[in-house]
């Protein structure tokens, strides 16, 4: 007589029906959809999602990085995604309204939204600081070299013991800042000796790799400390004169006009050889400093999709010199179109003629319409500030990709909301195509479509859209937010 099959236990039987996107995936980041998502949320510490849309060209762009990541996360943080145009409610009650929208879950709770890098070493980096104590606690001389003797900055507190009400001050602040640098502490006074420092205080060390004769590679703290001071501190006095500039520092030094040099930098494998510029970089800047500019250096290897596509440098153009670029806080480019000269007499010319504002500025743009009769104003990068920026008038820009599914379902609702406010002399209804046009700084960009207001008066300032997109929605939101009361065209009675 046979013998009677074996039966799955109920559970199991449970799992494989009820979740089957996590069984299914069969790589290091699971795939969560509606059914399965707040189950296997729960069972990790810290976990990092990506909502995402497969026809997002954003999210196709990052998904080989979260996979990386994902990999070299493994066993440490669990990466996670969810399919937006299939589990429609898993990112509606967790707020996405755009791709890719990244936040960090602890133990199935919404966290923090995630704002580090989106290349796969920056996502590691950024992950892996969400775990171990916000300070390490450094007892020899011995470990402070070796936690000083590191790729990146580090910030060290001494305090004389451990009831100190500044080394508390230190902890909370290392708490809130610890995705962004490296903490660690002491209460053994005798380790700042050699530093000159025998009294409670703080100490920036510069990494090693950076190290030069035009600056000091220690720096200390001496204000009263607070968690604000120490946060000025470390930003006034991390970078330096001339920091290495990575995809995961990037967005913190462009916060000011900064210029780069992008060259064959390799830190980890030819530390001289990446200093031969950077000196040479580093020596102009010593005369320049001051003047509202901050220096840079960078490989260029890993930031060449993004010369291709915002300076037109082509893969095999520049060779062994650098290739030097100036980017502006207002998001304005100009590059340097002499050749780097090892005296660096051609980089101080390029300044010169900078600070002169004798420099033509490097536009990524479609050309200007001859024609720009419709209701809806088409805006490109070198009309922008004319269009958008023009003094008197309220615009509202649309941010589009030709591409993208959502803005080609807005576009009825969006004409005819410039349908309706085409007699109204004091506000525009305008839209980019910003796959193919530079768009400003102050105007993030992260998907399709991306709508903002840019108020008379607040051009600086533009405010972000997040509203319904029917055309009372989008009525009710100018009324409220323009410079004057609205003039509708014909008998519409939405106003």
């Amino acid at each position: 007589m046979a013998a009677a099959p074996r039966l799955f236990p109920a559970v199991t039987v449970a799992l494989l029906f009820c979740f089957p996107a996590a069984v299914r995936s069969r790589r290091d980041a699971l795939e969560l959809g509606d059914a399965d998502f707040d189950y296997l949320a729960t069972g990790h510490e810290t976990m990092l999602v990506k909502f995402y849309a497969p026809w997002c060209g954003h999210c196709k762009k990052l998904s080989p990085e979260f996979e990386k990541a994902a990999t070299r996360l493994k066993g440490t943080v669990q990466l996670a995604k969810v399919d937006c145009t299939a589990h429609s409610e898993t990112c509606a009650r967790f707020g996405v309204s755009g791709y890719p929208t990244l936040k960090i879950f602890r133990n199935g709770r919404d966290s923090a939204p995630y704002d580090g890098p989106r290349t796969a070493d920056g996502i590691y980096q950024y992950m892996k600081k969400q775990t171990g104590p916000d300070s390490a606690h450094l007892k020899t001389d011995e470990h402070l070299q070796t936690f000083i003797s590191h790729y990146d900055a580090s910030i060290v507190g001494l305090f004389s013991g451990e009831d100190s009400p500044h080394l508390a001050e230190f902890l909370r602040a290392a708490g809130l800042l610890r995705e962004q640098f490296r903490f660690a502490h002491t209460v053994d006074l005798k380790l700042g000796e050699k530093y000159g420092v025998s009294s409670e205080s703080v100490l920036l060390f510069r990494p090693p790799r950076l190290d030069n004769k035009f600056e000091d590679s220690v720096v200390v703290f001496r204000d009263y400390l607070t968690i604000g001071s120490l946060r000025r501190f470390i930003r006034d006095n991390i970078y330096g004169l001339c920091p290495h500039m990575t995809a995961e520092n990037r967005d913190r030094l462009r916060v000011r006009d900064l210029l780069t040099a992008y060259y064959d930098l390799d830190y980890h494998h030819n530390v001289r050889g990446s200093n031969y510029w950077r000196n040479r970089v580093l020596r102009v800047a010593s005369k320049y400093s001051g003047r509202g500019l901050t220096f840079s250096v960078a490989n260029k290897k890993d930031f060449l999709s993004e010369l291709e596509d915002d300076f037109g440098l082509g893969t095999s153009d520049g060779g062994e010199l650098p290739f030097v670029t100036i980017r502006t806080k207002l998001g304005h480019k100009y590059t340097m179109r002499e050749e780097f000269t090892r005296d660096g007499r051609s980089l101080e010319r390029f300044l010169d003629e900078f600070f002169a504002g004798r420099l033509k500025r490097f536009v990524k743009s479609e050309p200007i319409p001859e024609r720009n009769t419709a209701a809806v104003k088409v805006v490109v990068a070198e009309s922008f500030d004319e269009v958008v920026n023009d003094p008197n008038k309220d615009v509202l820009i649309q941010f589009f990709s030709p591409f993208c599914p959502h803005c080609k379902k807005l576009e009825p609702v969006y004409r005819d909301l410039a349908d309706t406010l085409s007699s109204d002399p004091n506000i525009v209804i305008a839209k980019m195509n910003a796959a193919d046009n530079d768009v400003p700084l102050g105007y993030d960009v992260q998907g399709y479509p991306t709508i903002y207001f840019a108020p008379v008066g607040r051009k600086d300032e533009p405010i972000r859209y997040e509203g319904g997109r029917e055309l009372k929605d989008f009525l009710k939101f100018l009324k409220s937010k323009a410079s004057h009361s609205l003039v509708s065209t014909g008998s519409r009675d939405e106003l």
